[in-house]
């Protein structure tokens, strides 16, 4: 249950603390006093989305945070969800918070960990419920109708194990009716399919292999360029013309002139150790030449394969030989559905069926226990309803079975009467707003029964009744209160008077703004706070006799 509610500039809610207690706790404040406000504030924590509007300081940010005390129920509930976000556990207590900045980002967090709005609303489901008036729609809704249904029948594990056999089945169905296409698709072009497919099977392509020839080449046209300059170097240093056979002849004129002039013997003894170095160099690059590995057979044999390579790609429009290869197989496949097809297709068929038979079981025991949970809940809303002012009440609930689908056989369809001699009717068709409210008011409290739920909010879901029905629906949510926690805001003093403790919204003025507060008010305060609900003045004698009936009539 929420142990204390913290809203920070958020509209008019400059600062708000609020501590409920179990049971029933009542809220009241004229119209406009900001009630609705606080709902919002809560709504965040449920995971709704935020406005930039709703901060009030541009210079602060909205902060609106609920502890809520975890009994072994809520806390074995959410635990998982926790664990599976990386988020501490305390099996005391959970803390969720949602921040809003002036610019409108908004964060959310549980326990003081950052976390998604996702997250955020799963665990939030499990703590706290807002029923505002606007839900009572959901009544004449036929998936919430089912929700209802299955959450009495406590179908939520044989609804999953339905949804996981559904989705085989819808898998299944989709792979025979591919299977079926790609037969007739196959058998339609088998001439072309096996053209293509011989054309690829042909070459016995291996994997990688076009990047492998290409890094290849890659390295045989580096060891032939390579040899290319080796080769280039040692014919200019020792071939026809080369620099040995000029320098040869260099030495021999100046070997002839060193004899006639002793000058010229450096230059000679020079250019002798140059020849030498020169054929050094040479018989180098000769050895050199000879362990190349120039090898122009294997580059040309490599051109001829990567040229019928890229053919085939550029016809098929693959981008590589792996492409190639996968295609060749899907080629394959196709071949062997012309060749096997009638029989592949009756294997997809069977599978079909069994997994079809598998989830219409399942399907046939949620009818079964939608079927008798639809029974129990017609009755349930009868006693519950009919002493909300609903005398001449008549609920047809209504489990229709046909085909399968996402959540099962079954359509449902809620008809109520509220007259006599009247013909059950969607509700949308024939109940006023007080009698929706009063009939959801009573499902609510079948419900509360069923759902480990720790907190419930109303809104004014006593809206369009008055007198002794305002009385008994307030002693209805007083009994939910004794088995979860509710808050209930309200315009009726006979509901107030039901709660086990009561909290006034109210607005006050200083020199520059309004703001909503929220105060607990006291037995006396609380008497003349229903005094006013009575008449209008707090003062006023009989109105306050009244509130004291009232609250007597709760020991």
């Amino acid at each position: 249950m929420i142990s204390s509610l913290s809203i920070t500039n958020y509209a008019l809610i400059r600062s708000l603390e609020l501590t409920p207690e179990a049971g029933l706790n009542i809220i009241t404040g004229e119209t406009g006093a900001g009630k609705s406000i606080m709902l919002g504030a809560l709504s965040l924590l449920r995971g709704a989305r935020a406005d930039a509007r709703v901060v009030t300081d541009p210079t602060a940010k909205s902060v609106v945070e609920a502890v809520f005390a975890l009994d072994p129920t809520s806390a074995a509930a959410i635990a998982p969800i926790l664990l599976d976000a990386d988020i501490d556990m305390n099996s005391e207590a959970c803390i969720i918070r949602r921040e809003v900045s002036p610019a409108g980002r908004s964060r959310a967090f549980i326990n003081d960990i950052p976390t998604t709005l996702t997250v955020l609303e799963a665990v939030a489901d499990h703590l706290v419920d807002i029923h505002s008036q606007h839900k009572n729609l959901l009544l004449a809704r036929g998936d919430f109708q089912l929700q209802v249904l299955d959450r009495l029948a406590d179908n939520a594990a044989l609804l999953a194990d339905y949804r996981k056999a559904f989705g085989e089945y819808r898998q299944s169905l989709h792979r025979y009716t591919s299977t079926r296409d790609a037969i007739a698709a196959a058998r339609a072009d088998a001439d072309f399919i096996q053209y293509q497919f011989e054309q690829i099977d042909a070459l016995n392509l291996l994997a990688n292999e076009d990047a492998d020839l290409e890094a290849r080449r890659s390295e045989l046209s580096a060891d032939a360029a390579l040899t290319d300059n080796i080769l280039a170097a040692s014919d200019a240093l020792d071939g026809e013309n080369s620099a040995l056979v000029l320098t040869e002849r260099a030495i021999d004129a100046l070997t002839d002139l060193a004899q006639a002039n002793d000058q010229y013997e450096p230059l000679l003894r020079r250019l002798e150790s140059a020849n030498v170095e020169i054929r050094d160099i040479a018989d180098f690059l000769a050895r050199q030449a000879a362990d190349c590995r120039s090898n122009p057979a294997e580059i040309e044999e490599i051109d001829r394969r990567l040229s019928q390579i890229n053919s085939l790609k550029a016809r098929h429009h693959c981008d590589s030989v792996n492409d190639l290869i996968a295609l060749r197989q899907d080629l394959a496949d196709r071949l062997t559905l012309v060749a096997d097809g009638d029989n592949v297709l009756h294997q997809r068929e069977m599978e079909a069926r069994r997994l079809k038979r598998a989830a219409m079981a399942i399907a046939t025991e949620l009818s079964a226990r939608r079927i008798a949970a639809a029974q129990g809940l017609q009755q349930q809303l009868h006693e519950r309803a009919v002493p909300l002012g609903l005398p001449n009440l008549v609920c047809d609930l209504a489990v229709e079975t046909g085909k399968l689908n996402a959540d099962g056989i079954d359509t449902v369809d809620f008809r109520f009467a509220f007259n006599k001699n009247q013909t059950p009717l969607p509700i949308g068709q024939t109940a006023s707003g007080g009698e929706i409210s009063r009939l959801m008011l009573a499902l609510k409290s079948i419900l509360a029964e069923k759902v480990c739920l720790p907190t419930i909010i109303f809104d004014e879901i006593d809206t369009g009744v008055s007198g002794d029905v305002a009385r008994r629906m307030g002693r209805l949510m007083a009994q939910i209160g004794s088995q979860m926690q509710v808050i209930a805001i309200t315009h009726l003093p006979q509901v107030a008077a039901c709660g086990q403790a009561h909290f006034k919204v109210a607005k006050r003025d200083d020199e520059r703004s309004t703001s909503t507060f929220v105060q607990r008010l006291s037995a006396d305060e609380r008497r003349h706070e229903l005094a006013l609900m009575v008449s209008g003045d707090p003062n006023d004698p009989a109105a306050l006799a009244t509130a004291d009936s009232l609250l007597n009539q709760q020991l």
